[in-house]
């Protein structure tokens, strides 16, 4: 295995594809992950912590939808998980490129 923290850090920074083309925060750093985890020291464990952080984020969005129409406090919390989505991937893209082991907040482990 070989240590790549530019490729960690562009798989952290590749979940904000979606701001460019309005899809694919799960996808593009899925296919990172799934062709270079066992080539990368630490990939497998950052990818991982990726992927569950994206599944998270979409989950929590998917509850947010029906509380806007019952509620209205799910445009909040909307608005909260945009700026969660858009600022710990540049956090733990800043982390990963210091040599650390970033963790995403609110993030459950679907994929262990």
């Amino acid at each position: 295995m070989r240590t790549n923290r530019q490729l960690i850090v562009l798989t952290h920074l590749s979940q904000l594809i979606t701001l460019v083309i309005g899809f694919g925060s799960l996808i593009l750093p899925l296919i990172l992950w799934l062709t270079n985890r066992d080539k990368v020291y630490q990939m497998d464990e950052n990818g991982k912590n990726i992927l569950n952080f994206q599944i998270s984020i979409f989950i929590y969005m998917l509850l947010c939808i029906p509380m806007i129409l019952f509620f209205g406090l799910g445009l909040i919390g909307l608005i909260i998980l945009g700026i969660i989505a858009f600022v710990f991937p540049i956090v733990n893209a800043i982390k990963a490129g210091n040599g650390e082991n970033p963790k995403y907040p609110l993030s459950l482990s679907f994929i262990s």
